[in-house]
């Protein structure tokens, strides 16, 4: 198989490696908007290098891994639809709705795939967790509490380009409720801090958040986010039913640490970042989009599951402005 790559930042680069090591790639070829860098990566992977886009889709390629800036995802997305190419994008597809609803069209009239990177969907205690309330074992869920937590704030150029704390961070958490427990949101009611560093306030943005969101089954839900926990990156989430309750991402470097006198220890080497923490699903997502391109499986996270993530982050957004509960049929779909 033969994949072309976009955008070879700390992500893109990541994937670029993930890639050149699959037994199923015989060829990779990659490309960035900073050449040189597209160049660096190539020669440390063995892969080869496209100075331009364009000059990346010449190539006889199979598929295309789209990881670029967050404002080029919808004209990628478009650009290898209309190559006849299956996408993988990292997520969003794009910042708004207007824009993700056209990038879809665009896969939709070329009948190609599109998937995206929800890359918690492959991670063992999601899965297990997701296997736990659809089998029942919990009995009726009645509260689910999902946190992410940044060890530090990502640039400041960042972050009027990232579209906010809930499109850029917390959209993964409103996916990945969807994805374990199978309800939709109905409405939510959300707030955020800007009270740390001074760069959030100055981009519109908020360093803390938190959400209340109530599925179409009457489960409460809430998901926080911050971009300061200098403990180390955190993210669980936290499932209860009637009959029994259970944590996602709750093991020995978790970066918590328990006042209790009989309680665990801290950690000795607390996650640092995302991409230790979820290495192997990260993996795994791009296994099967290597599996959905040859046929072999179908297509594991479309870009409609995104627009439904983003519509719930719009409604978080809306509802931290203008300071009400906002009801997802608000949100065009």
């Amino acid at each position: 198989m033969r994949i072309g790559l976009i955008g070879t930042g700390r992500i893109g680069a990541f994937h670029a490696g993930v890639l050149a090591r699959h037994p199923e790639v015989e060829s990779l070829v990659v490309a960035d908007a900073d050449a040189t860098r597209a160049a660096q990566v190539a020669g440390a992977i063995g892969a080869g290098a496209a100075p331009t886009v364009a000059a990346l889709l010449d190539h006889a390629l199979d598929a295309v891994v789209i990881a670029s800036a967050t404002a080029a995802h919808a004209e990628l997305i478009g650009r290898a639809a209309e190559a006849g190419l299956p996408a993988f994008c990292e997520k969003p597809i794009a910042l708004d709705v207007p824009g993700t609803l056209g990038a879809l069209r665009a896969v939709e009239a070329a009948g190609t795939e599109l998937q995206l990177g929800f890359m918690r969907r492959f991670d063992a205690g999601y899965a297990a967790a997701r296997e736990a309330v659809r089998t029942g074992r919990l009995g009726r869920l009645h509260t689910v509490r999902a946190a992410t937590s940044d060890p530090a704030p990502p640039p400041a150029a960042y972050l009027p380009l990232s579209g906010g704390l809930f499109r850029d961070c917390l959209v993964h958490d409103f996916d990945i409720l969807r994805w374990v427990t199978g309800r939709e949101v109905v409405e939510v009611y959300a707030t955020g801090s800007d009270a740390g560093p001074a760069m959030f306030r100055e981009a519109g943005d908020v360093d803390t958040a938190g959400a209340l969101l109530t599925l179409d089954d009457g489960t409460l839900a809430t998901a926080t986010a911050t971009r300061c926990n200098g403990a180390g990156y955190d993210v669980r989430m936290e499932l209860a039913g009637e009959l029994d309750q259970i944590a996602v991402g709750l093991d020995d470097r978790t970066p918590l640490t328990s006042v209790e006198p009989s309680g665990p220890p801290a950690p000795v080497k607390p996650w640092p970042g995302f991409l230790e923490r979820f290495a192997p699903a990260y993996e795994a997502e791009l296994d099967a989009f290597v599996r959905l391109v040859r046929g072999e499986a179908p297509n594991p996270c479309d870009g409609r599951e995104a627009l439904e993530a983003l519509r719930i982050a719009e409604a978080c957004e809306r509802s931290r402005r203008e300071r009400r509960p906002v009801a997802l049929a608000e949100i065009p779909s």
